[in-house]
């Protein structure tokens, strides 16, 4: 069965991914670089049928609208629907929808992008305000990746391009049942500790900004749009891209990350694209790259900033066509389907203006932007991270049954005013030093901490805030002290003229738009100086 507004058009052909491409046995990766520049996950196969096997008795407490102007898709739509056990309504016109979401709630609502009268978005809109809870999928007239990224930027679950068959439909709707109950089941208990565990995957944090980026990688996730991770060193770029590709349809396919500081420019190539026997010099045989190894899985980026502009433009042809050349090769190899996360720990728009990272390349894997906030940026966290750590650790380390160390009052207080330079992963690795000394149920007092001894590697001259770590890389440790500065110097500035916008610019030389800019940026208001 096929639903569609119009005649149906038959589905593309599924397209076996290329023998390369398939992960093969743990033999066949000896001659890899197997560091930390690369990582190669292979996927639960068990977990993707998880997502659609929502049993009876909970598929009847699902409530579905069906929002479309064309009868049969409405008919078929609730036919397949309340046959599977799901309590379904539909509803024909746009107005009415409306009504109907302000009297009611739903858990999953699917919305016919084209609606007439009232835009299939409109509705969206009016949902999202209403319930922000219900999980809305968008119903697009074409099978087209620029329809469903407008969806998911406004706000919708995932799209649905027409036409599509009942299995498509029952999939799709086992999945966002399957996100609803495990919802209830996993989020619920641990919110209290601002906990979120999703198949090995922790993400910790009770402050408004974790809470943003996570729910942002959640609405991505189930769509292909590449999504672009920017933050400091530490704040957890790749575990971020490990969430968003197991929440995604993708999930039962790897896992890739390469990092592009991490090797030099002619193996990152080799590594991403493969080689052909006889390219250089210990070419031996064919080898399959990366790209190839990632078919139909994710691809993760560490570190864009620092790949060579000439694999940036070999990349920008896999991301427009999907084909790939392997070093050493005169004809096209292989075409790839691979999901692109990318993440930089840069500030992108300063590498674009310095030429080191291309216009196009960036805006291709840009789609979806997520930040994440350094560890002194959201100090509400700490102390959540910090038990998550002791109790982690404890129970690697010592022996089970023992009561794990606590930390006195001062030396909670330390650690939340530390500015932690190396963010999550500095803490993680203050809080193991800890650990692995301490007896257990001790107190530890604030003269323990491993980050009081760095004084003679601290430089506090610079006048702006905390001391810096000199041992941080470079790139980070000018970004710091550049937002440090400019955090000050507007904030001096702006109560010095009584919060007077025009003057403010006039003294710093700059216009006022780009005071208003740097003000932004640093969440910095103008009515907090006036006078």
């Amino acid at each position: 069965m096929i639903f569609s507004g119009r005649p149906a058009v038959a589905p593309a052909r599924h397209r076996e991914p290329p023998e390369a491409a398939r992960v093969t046995p743990n033999h066949q990766w000896e001659e890899r670089f197997m560091d930390d520049s690369i990582d190669i996950q292979e996927p639960d196969v068990s977990e993707d049928a998880e997502r659609v096997l929502v049993a009876v008795e909970d598929r009847a407490a699902i409530r579905i609208l069906v929002i479309d102007d064309e009868p049969s898709i409405l008919e078929s739509c609730e036919t397949v629907l309340t046959g599977e056990g799901y309590g379904c309504q539909v509803e024909r016109r746009g107005e009415e929808a409306l009504r109907r979401l302000k009297s009611e709630t739903y858990e999953i609502v699917l919305i016919d992008q084209n609606m007439p009268q009232v835009h299939g978005l409109d509705i969206l809109a009016e949902l999202r305000k209403r319930n922000p809870d219900c999980l809305a999928v968008v119903m697009t007239g074409h099978a087209t990746t620029e329809d469903g990224v407008r969806a998911i930027q406004a706000g919708a679950w995932d799209y649905l391009p027409k036409p599509f068959t009942a299995t498509q439909l029952l999939v799709l709707i086992g999945r966002a049942a399957f996100t609803l109950l495990r919802a209830q089941k996993v989020t619920q208990p641990s919110q209290r500790e601002g906990l979120l565990v999703e198949r090995g995957t922790t993400i910790l944090g009770v402050s408004a900004s974790m809470r943003e980026a996570v729910n942002k990688a959640l609405k991505v996730a189930p769509t292909d749009a590449s999504v672009f991770i920017t933050g400091e060193s530490g704040t957890g770029k790749e575990l971020f891209a490990q969430y968003i590709h197991r929440q995604s349809r993708r999930s039962r396919k790897p896992f890739v990350a390469v990092n592009c500081a991490a090797l030099p420019g002619e193996l990152l190539e080799s590594e991403m694209f493969g080689h052909k026997r006889g390219a250089f010099t210990g070419a031996i045989r064919d080898k399959a790259g990366l790209l190839e190894v990632a078919d139909h899985g994710s691809f993760f980026l560490h570190e864009l900033a620092e790949m060579p502009l000439a694999i940036q433009a070999k990349l920008l042809r896999v991301l427009q066509d999907g084909v790939l050349r392997r070093v050493g090769s005169e004809k096209d190899d292989a075409v790839v389907d691979v999901r692109f996360i990318s993440a930089t720990n840069r500030d992108p728009e300063e590498a674009l203006k310095n030429g080191v990272l291309r216009n196009d390349l960036y805006y291709r894997l840009r789609v979806v932007p997520i930040h994440l906030p350094s560890l002194r940026e959201r100090p509400e966290d700490i102390p959540v991270l910090i038990r998550h750590f002791v109790d982690h650790f404890w129970r690697r380390h010592q022996l089970p049954g023992e009561a794990p160390p606590r930390l006195a009052g001062e030396t909670l207080e330390a650690l939340i005013h530390y500015p932690w330079p190396g963010n999550v992963r500095e803490l993680q690795n203050v809080i193991e030093n800890m650990v692995v000394l301490a007896d257990p149920d001790e107190e530890i007092p604030a003269e323990r901490l491993s980050i009081l001894d760095q004084s003679p590697e601290m430089s506090s001259g610079n006048g702006f805030g905390p001391a810096l770590d000199l041992r941080m890389p470079f790139h980070d440790a000018k970004q710091l002290l550049v937002d440090r500065f400019e955090r000050e110097y507007l904030a001096h500035l702006v109560a010095r003229t009584g919060g007077n916008m025009s003057e403010s610019a006039r003294q710093a030389g700059i216009d006022r738009t780009t005071l208003y800019r740097l003000m932004d940026k640093h969440k910095l208001a103008r009515e907090a100086f006036a006078s």
